[in-house]
């Protein structure tokens, strides 16, 4: 049997799922955007 009761939890733990989920992508994004930018960086003061 599955309970179908309404957990008034329910909604602010799918919530904080989305936000950190959110935190983590944009995080991430963030970081390899500053990686691709090092790599580029450090090509262009590389010994020719």
């Amino acid at each position: 049997m599955s309970d179908t009761r309404k957990d008034p939890d329910d909604e602010n733990w799918k919530g904080r799922g989305v936000a950190l989920r959110a935190f983590f992508y944009i995080f991430g994004t963030h970081l390899f955007a500053g990686f691709v930018w090092l790599l580029f960086y450090l090509g262009e003061h590389a010994q020719k």
